[in-house]
C-alpha cells in the first residue's frame, strides 16, 4: 500500500504543469530590456488578476543608455533626464491563452496602458517552462501623446513603439 501511495504521489507530481494565467487572484512580475529608437533599458512590470480573462497592473521603464539621434542626416545630442528616461504606467489586460487554447503555458495578453509620457496599447505574449518561471515579449505603441507638435528627441524617448522581452514569475 506504501508503494502504490508513493507512486501515485511521484506520478501526479510529474503531472503538474505551468499554467500562464489562472484568472483572479494570478500575480506575475516581469522583468527585463526595453528596446526602441535611440535607447534600451530595464523594464519591470506587475499584473494581477481580476476576473477569469482580465488582469490590472503597473510597469516601468528606466532608460539606461540613451544614444544620439539622428536627423536630417546630422547628429541632435539628446538631452535627456531623469523625467526623459522614466516613464511608469497604469495598464489593462485582456489574457486570451485560455481561449486560443495554443498550450496551457501560453498567455498572449492585448491591452491599454495610462502613463506618464502618453496613453497607448500594448500586445504581449507569455510562455512559463515551469509553474513559477517563463519569458515574455511586448510589443507598445503610443496612441495618444500627451504633448501634441514637435517632440524633441529626449521627449521622443517613451512616445513611440518600443518592445520589451525578459523573464516572468508568478508569485
Amino acid at each position: 500500500m506504501k508503494n502504490l501511495i508513493l507512486l501515485l504521489t511521484i506520478l501526479s507530481v510529474s503531472l503538474i504543469n505551468a499554467q500562464a494565467f489562472i484568472g483572479k487572484g494570478d500575480n506575475k512580475f516581469q522583468v527585463g530590456a526595453n528596446i526602441q529608437d535611440n535607447g534600451t533599458g530595464l523594464n519591470v512590470s506587475y499584473d494581477f488578476g481580476i476576473g477569469e480573462n482580465i488582469s490590472i497592473g503597473i510597469s516601468s521603464t528606466y532608460l539606461l543608455g540613451v544614444n544620439d539621434a539622428l536627423k536630417n542626416n546630422t547628429i541632435d545630442a539628446l538631452d535627456a533626464d531623469f523625467d526623459n528616461r522614466f516613464d511608469v504606467r497604469a495598464r489593462f489586460n485582456a489574457n486570451l491563452g485560455n481561449v486560443i487554447n495554443v498550450d496551457d503555458n501560453f498567455d498572449v495578453y492585448p491591452g491599454l496602458s495610462l502613463g506618464l509620457k502618453n496613453f497607448g496599447g500594448h500586445l504581449g505574449a507569455r510562455y512559463f517552462f515551469t509553474d513559477g518561471f517563463g519569458v515574455y515579449t511586448e510589443l507598445n505603441a503610443p496612441f495618444a501623446k500627451y504633448k501634441t507638435g514637435t517632440l524633441t528627441p529626449a521627449k521622443t524617448l517613451h512616445n513611440q513603439f518600443t518592445i520589451n522581452l525578459g523573464a516572468v514569475f508568478n508569485l
